[in-house]
C-alpha cells in the first residue's frame, strides 16, 4: 500500500552527456536541468515501485522546481524525494537534489499510478489513429 512518507535516494556522476551544452537546453558544460528532472523523476518512480499492485506502474504529470546551482562534469549529484501526499492514483513528492557542494534544485513532483498495460494499449490505439489518418492523406 502507497502511504506518505515513502522516501527515495538516487545519484549518479555528471558526465558530459548530461551536460546542457550536450542535449541542447544550454551551451554551457553544466548539468543540464532537463537531467535533473530526469533523475528527480526516476527517484520518485522507483521509491514508489515496491508498493506498487503488479501490474501498476506510475507516469509524471507535473513538475515545479528549481535549479538554483550549476554542477560540473565529474561531480555526483543526487536526488531525494519525500512521498507527500496520496490522493487515491495521485501521488505528489517534495524533492531535493545535491552535488558535492550542496542544494542545487528543489520543488514538487506529481505522478498518477497506472496500468501498465492499458496504460500502453492507449497510447498505441492513439498511434494507429495517426496512422489511419495519414492514410486518408489527412
Amino acid at each position: 500500500m502507497i502511504a506518505t512518507g515513502i522516501e527515495g535516494h538516487l545519484g549518479e556522476i555528471v558526465s558530459e552527456e548530461l551536460c546542457a551544452d550536450r542535449i541542447g537546453s544550454g551551451l554551457v558544460k553544466v548539468f543540464a536541468t532537463p537531467m535533473m528532472i530526469a533523475l528527480i523523476e526516476q527517484t520518485c518512480n522507483e521509491s514508489v515501485m515496491p508498493f506498487l499492485e503488479a501490474g501498476q506502474g506510475t507516469v509524471g504529470t507535473r513538475i515545479d522546481v528549481s535549479h538554483c546551482a550549476a554542477t560540473p562534469v565529474g561531480m555526483r549529484v543526487w536526488c531525494d524525494s519525500v512521498l507527500t501526499e496520496v490522493d487515491r492514483r495521485r501521488l505528489v513528492f517534495n524533492v531535493k537534489a545535491y552535488d558535492e557542494c550542496g542544494l542545487i534544485g528543489e520543488g514538487t513532483h506529481e505522478r498518477f499510478v497506472i496500468d501498465s498495460e492499458r496504460f500502453q494499449q492507449k497510447t498505441d490505439d492513439k498511434a494507429k489513429l495517426l496512422a489511419g489518418r495519414e492514410g486518408r492523406g489527412v
